[in-house]
This record gives C-alpha cells, structure tokens and sequence, in this order.
C-alpha cells in the first residue's frame, strides 16, 4: 500500500496548468510542522516541505479554493521521479499524487464565504447542499 496523510498550510499559491489532452493539473507546496523537545530540555520545531500535485477536477478544486498559508489536510500516494533542470543536471523528487483534500482552515484575511471547507474530493458537487437529516427517511440506520 502506499499513502501518504499530511495536515499542514500551504506555501504559495497553487498553480494550475493543463496537460496537452486537456486535463487540468494544479501543485502546491505544504508545510508540515513538529514541535519537540530534546533530551536536554531544549524546544526544537521542524518544518518538512511536501510538493502536491492534484489533477483534474480535484486540481480544478484546489486552485479555485486554496491560497497560500491554507491549512490544509492531503492525503495521496507518494511517487518518486526524476527530471533534468535546466543546467543539465538530472534531479530527484517527490511529491504526493493528491486523491483526498479536507479544507481545514481560512488563509489570514480571508472572509465567511471563502469556499467548501470540508470538501472530501469525491464525486459530490462543493456547491451542493446536503438535505437536513430529518428529511432523509431511507437511511440504512
């Protein structure tokens, strides 16, 4: 199995660009951080970056509704590639293939109507309401 789950805020502004078939892809950065204390009583914090890359409609998702320092909650798998930069030099990286997002958070500055926040990344719609439950007579409990 390979999954990756990162709660953290995200660095800068998502970037969304399409494929040449059409389907859009949107990454980002998000910073996780671990607060600890070392056997000598000292306080210590750690940042870890993650590169986030979502496509298709969940890209579609992101790039709408997130901005830079969103708590954000991803979960993916992680993939491993390389690539030459541009100095010829070929470079390793890894990122995690975005199949879940939880909107946790606003951004600094950000209004009451900023977007789904909870939105799981499945098939249903962000801007669609679910009925109240007292409304739903076949649940299966």
């Amino acid at each position: 199995m390979n999954k990756i789950i990162v709660i953290g805020n995200l660095g800068r502004d998502p970037e969304m660009r399409y494929t040449p078939n059409g389907q859009a892809v949107t990454s980002f950065s998000v910073a996780s951080n671990r607060k600890y204390t070392t056997a000598t009583g000292e306080k210590r914090e750690e940042t870890e970056w993650f590169n986030v890359s979502a496509w298709g409609k969940l890209g579609e998702t992101c790039n709408q509704w997130l901005t830079k320092g969103s708590q954000v909650y991803v979960e993916g798998r992680l993939r491993s590639r390389t690539y030459e930069g541009k100095d010829g030099q070929t470079r390793f990286v890894n990122e995690i293939n975005l199949t879940d997002v939880q909107f946790l958070g606003r951004a600094q500055g950000a209004g009451d109507e900023d977007g789904p926040y909870g939105f799981d990344g499945g098939e249903s719609n962000p801007g669609e309401e679910s009925p109240p439950m007292d409304e739903v007579d076949d649940l299966p409990f």
